[in-house]
């Protein structure tokens, strides 16, 4: 416990994104809820769950996951969505190969719309959801889906499926744990006097430097 004897507590806004139907709200609800269901009505515009996470000793985390609808593709809308965004995932199918081909360009709409308060790129996770199914394309290549992810400037990848609770809290984890560096790394340079920069809580540092593996 810090000396007060209270947690810092972040609030992190994190946007789940990726084409219709490739199980994003389904993502969110086995990881918020720890539920799943096979009738989801398709997301219109956004939609939003908290999840509270109890870090380490001192840290207590809010993570405010934004569900942004397939249909929104790379509209005008979505600038307004990701704003003060500091960490995503993109999700695809991996029963649709034409759901993996819609990545990239997720990818360059994220970046090209948000950044972090030092002028990097969010970080983000690439999920190849619904696992438990046949797999088509680059996914069945491990080695290759990681060159792909370090050629798009993924922090990593995971195979997941909402439906089996695959992956979901490791991916969030891995994901959380980068957050919490960049928040560190960029609340010490503000105490060293670079810029006044905006961040979501720019009075907290980051916590706890865990370590996160991809598949």
């Amino acid at each position: 416990m810090s000396a007060t004897g209270e947690k810092r507590e972040h609030l992190y806004k994190v946007l789940v994104i990726g084409d219709l139907g490739v199980g994003k709200t389904s993502v969110i609800k086995r990881y918020v809820h720890q539920f799943f269901s096979q009738h989801y009505r398709a997301t219109i515009g956004v939609d939003f769950a908290l999840k509270v996470i109890n870090w380490d000793a001192d840290t207590l985390i809010r993570l405010q996951l934004w569900d942004i609808a397939g249909q929104e593709r790379f509209g005008n809308m979505t600038r307004v969505y990701y704003k003060e965004a500091v960490g995503a995932f993109i999700v695809f199918d991996v029963t649709r190969v034409s759901t993996f081909e819609a990545v990239a360009k997720w990818k360059h709409d994220l970046d090209s719309k948000v950044q972090l308060a030092n002028g990097n790129n969010i970080p983000v996770v690439l999920l190849a959801n619904k696992c438990d199914q046949a797999k088509e394309g680059l996914v069945n290549n491990s080695a290759q889906m990681d060159e792909y992810c370090k050629d798009k400037g993924f922090i990593g990848w995971y195979e997941t499926s909402a439906k089996e609770n695959i992956n979901i809290d490791e991916s969030a984890r891995f994901l959380v744990t980068s957050i919490l560096a960049n928040d560190k790394s960029i609340s010490h340079d503000d105490r060293d006097g670079d810029a006044d920069k905006l961040t979501l809580d720019p009075t907290q540092e980051g916590g706890n430097e865990g370590k996160g593996s991809c598949c």
